[in-house]
């Protein structure tokens, strides 16, 4: 089954990256966005399967992103996997306690990307 990701991340090459990843492995459809407000522009429009989400943003960070798709009906309920370098423990449960279904690290593995992302959200 096709899916509709949405990738929020400041970082060009690693959206790039992770959308060369999702396109070839697993034949998902990607969309893109740059920062927290555009990102949530899009899932509103978009309506993705899962998002992905960078933690470390300017402006509007990864917590202040998500909460904020989590505020607007039209995004509540669509699941978020952060993706961060920061792989501290107490970051680690600061990340878990926002309600996120999965924390992704950098970097990570384009050939596994997919896998990682079916799993925490039990695509398999």
């Amino acid at each position: 089954m096709g899916r509709k990701i949405l990738i929020i991340d400041d970082e060009d090459d690693i959206r790039e990256v992770a959308s060369l990843s999702l396109e070839t492995v697993a034949g998902w459809e990607v969309i893109k966005a740059s920062s927290g407000a555009q990102g949530v522009a899009r899932a509103a429009e978009q309506h993705p399967d899962a998002i992905l989400l960078d933690v470390m943003m300017p402006g509007m960070d990864g917590p202040a992103t998500f909460r904020e798709l989590r505020r607007n009906p039209a995004t509540a309920g669509i699941p978020v996997l952060l993706l961060t370098a920061k792989v501290q423990g107490t970051d680690q449960r600061r990340f878990a306690d926002l309600g996120v279904e999965a924390v992704l690290f950098k970097p990570f593995d384009p050939l596994t990307l997919s896998a990682q992302i079916s799993r925490a959200l039990g695509w398999n």
